[in-house]
Order: structure tokens, then C-alpha cells, then sequence
């Protein structure tokens, strides 16, 4: 399965390679280019124990590829992980600029089919501003392009990041589409144990 990562941090960076091992192909997109310059030169921007490893291995077996170019990131996967940060606002809420700026990427650059999942740590209702800000921008565009956003919401500790999102006790998948859930359980099947 051809899966799209916005976001190269904590999150995004252990959700693209854990979801390579599995056997999907993934590419992982973040604007800062020296990031991304040394992805791809096999240094890793946070510790996780076993995280590099697994890194060098996806990126050698041809499963993991990094990039700046948002187009190519769009065009590559039929699920698009939004995987940004949400630092706290003035008043202590998530702020969501980086989460929305990613979503109109996605409507920018989108031609077919897509199902944009809200990965980052998100209130609840960030799912219908992602669905709005999306197809605001394809109205702007002038062209119809089918999508759907569903939530899929991170159990991570820092240091055993790996085995919570390889081994962890549950995958949370918010929608109502039959469609998402479909493409969802097949991303998600080799974790899926019960």
C-alpha cells in the first residue's frame, strides 16, 4: 500500500518507518530541507532505541523515501498521514496552523482519491476543519477530487515508541465510511492481531 507521511518529527518519523516494515511504501515529507538532506543521509533528528536501525533498513529495502517536494508527497499515497505539531496556543489549546497548512497542501496537490488521517494530537472536530480546509482549496481549484478524513490518534512513549506502535494494546480509527475503514484495516493488518 502506497502511504504518504506529513511530518517528520516524533510521530510522523515512527509512524513512515514502522508502517515500511510491514511491507508498505511509504514516503515521508517535511519542509525543512536539512532534515530531510539528513534522513537521507541515515541520521535520525530524535533518539528511539532501535528507531535508526530500522530507518537504514526500510531506506536500503527501497520501502522508506524522504522528501521537501509536496506534490510528489501527495501523488505517492492513497493514505495521507498528517503527523505535524501542535504546539499549545496563547490560551493552552492545540494550536492547528501546521495541521490545516498540510491539509490545503493535500487539497493543492491532490488529483484522485484520497483519505487524509489526523495522526497528531487534535481536539475533537479537527477532522471536519481538515475536511473543510480541503475542500475549500479543491473549490478553489475548480476540480472535484473524492476524499475522506478520519482520525487515527497516536499511543507513543518516548523511548518505547517502537513496541507502542508495533505491539500496542489498541488502533483507534475514527470515521463513519465503510471505504476508510477498508483502506484503514489493510495499512494497519500486520499490527492487528485480534
Amino acid at each position: 500500500m502506497k502511504i504518504t507521511v506529513f511530518g517528520t518529527g516524533y510521530v510522523g518519523l515512527v509512524t513512515g518507518t514502522c508502517l515500511a516494515d510491514v511491507g508498505h511504501d511509504v514516503i515521508c515529507m517535511d519542509v525543512d530541507a536539512a532534515k530531510i538532506e539528513r534522513l537521507k543521509q541515515g541520521e535520525i533528528p530524535i533518539f528511539e532505541p532501535g528507531l535508526e536501525s530500522m530507518v537504514a533498513r526500510n531506506v536500503e529495502a527501497g520501502r522508506l523515501n524522504f522528501t521537501t517536494d509536496a506534490r510528489e508527497a501527495v501523488a505517492h499515497g492513497v493514505l495521507q498521514f498528517i503527523a505535524v505539531g501542535t504546539p499549545p496556543d496563547e490560551d493552552g489549546s492545540a494550536d492547528l496552523k501546521y495541521v490545516l497548512a498540510v491539509a490545503g497542501t493535500i487539497g493543492e496537490h491532490m488529483d484522485d482519491y484520497k483519505v487524509i488521517i489526523d495522526k497528531s494530537t487534535v481536539p475533537v472536530g479537527t477532522a471536519d476543519r481538515v475536511h473543510a480546509r480541503v475542500a475549500e482549496v479543491l473549490k478553489h481549484r475548480g476540480v472535484s477530487v473524492a476524499f475522506d478524513v478520519c482520525s487515527n490518534p497516536e499511543f507513543l512513549k518516548e523511548g518505547a515508541a517502537l513496541e507502542d506502535f508495533t505491539r500496542g494494546a489498541r488502533i483507534v480509527v475514527g470515521t463513519d465510511s465503510e471505504k476508510v475503514r477498508e483502506r484503514m484495516r489493510e495499512c494497519y493488518a500486520p499490527y492487528n492481531r485480534n
